[in-house]
């Protein structure tokens, strides 16, 4: 029975909205990932049969199949296809499970998997330029005007009982941790920094205290805790993942790094729209046959604070595992970009630490949820 592993992982540097990286295309900045796999694994990328790329805002620079864009940019033979995938925040990590079914089914053999976003050049709900887009019949169905991430989280917050302390403490939390992992050197194996421009993830800030939090306005309920601070930074990455199966790798010299073991896709409240994530590691679960203690680490998207918290609290995961690397309230979230660098990030810190399965999930809109879970080989 095929299997579909990952051979290697690799991400450019994070920029801050309107900072290092704003003067490159999207399409550049795609192709920086790619050209640093092929680098990396001595891949000819004329054996690619496929790139599949996420992206969220698909229009401007980022319009018109930007993975194809992308290829052509990174100099890469005219045959190589790429494809252009959304699953709103999760679009990236959706690429590496279409990938993966399609190596494991025997329609491709070799496929790169990943995603771009660059939020400070294509502004976020460009897609959508006169706002909602939804039409009648879905507002009427859960009445309401329209549908907002924002008082999604407010509303996790109040129903779990998280007050402004604590999720400004788990933002600190998040920065603490990127922080300890820069300066120990866990990013560089997974790093591709871009020379003289970037070479590490721009948001991080250290010394941050709870009472400099508490100096930032709520966002989106005057009463609310949700704010800046505690929510994901608006950013600007790509990340790339070079898929196939144990067998390929094999014939050419290659040794994957981790077996993509399970993969789904569930839903939940598309009003709340942040749970998806509670019962997508469910089903991850249950698929797999493996416990929540079987899972060594987990990176769940900190889309803001009180998501990956609900999922802690529900799925009873001990925190220490959950996100230790620090997650995108310290480093950012580029959207379309996003999935792919969480799992450089977990297959990287997987292997540097010995540790079998991690488990990757992410809240999207619409209340739905990717959840990938691997295994290091």
């Amino acid at each position: 029975m095929r299997d579909a592993v990952i051979v290697d992982a690799v991400r450019a540097p994070i920029g801050r909205r309107r900072g290092a990286l704003s003067g490159i295309h999207p399409a550049d900045l795609s192709a920086h990932v790619l050209e640093a796999l092929v680098e990396r694994t001595g891949v000819d990328p004329a054996i690619v049969d496929d790139v599949v790329w996420g992206c969220v805002s698909q229009s401007s620079e980022q319009a018109g199949n930007i993975a194809r864009t992308a290829i052509l940019a990174a100099g890469w033979p005219e045959s190589v296809p790429g494809t252009t995938v959304t699953r709103a925040c999760g679009s990236s990590q959706q690429a590496v499970s279409m990938a993966a079914a399609a190596v494991i089914s025997g329609q491709q053999d070799v496929v790169i998997a990943g995603g771009v976003e660059s939020m400070s050049r294509v502004a976020m709900g460009s897609s959508a330029p006169n706002g909602e887009h939804q039409p009648a019949t879905v507002l009427d169905r859960y009445g309401i005007d329209k549908f907002s991430q924002g008082l999604g989280a407010e509303t996790i917050a109040a129903k779990w009982g998280f007050d402004r302390t604590r999720v400004d403490e788990y933002s600190l939390r998040s920065h603490e941790l990127a922080a300890a992992a820069v300066d120990r050197g866990a990013f560089d194996g997974q790093l591709a920094p871009i020379s003289g421009v970037l070479e590490g993830d721009e948001g991080i800030r250290r010394g941050g205290t709870l009472e400099s939090l508490g100096k930032l306005k709520p966002a989106f309920a005057e009463e609310g805790v949700i704010h800046a601070g505690n929510s994901s930074q608006i950013s600007d990455g790509s990340g790339a993942l070079l898929i196939m199966s144990s067998e390929t790798a094999k014939s050419h010299g290659l040794t994957p790094i981790a077996r993509i073991h399970t993969a789904v896709v569930a839903a939940d409240d598309p009003v709340v729209m942040l749970t998806g994530p509670i019962p997508s590691t469910a089903k991850a679960l249950k698929r797999s046959g493996l416990s929540i203690d079987d899972i060594g680490a987990f990176e769940i998207n900190e889309a803001f604070a009180p998501v990956p918290l609900a999922w802690q609290a529900e799925t009873g995961a001990d925190i220490e595992r959950l996100n230790p690397l620090g997650g995108a309230i310290a480093v950012g979230h580029p959207l379309g970009g996003s999935g792919a660098i969480l799992m450089t990030r977990l297959v990287h810190h997987m292997r540097d630490n010995g540790i079998r399965y991690g488990l990757q999930s992410m809240c999207e809109a619409g209340g739905m949820a990717n959840t990938t879970i691997l295994e290091l080989l």
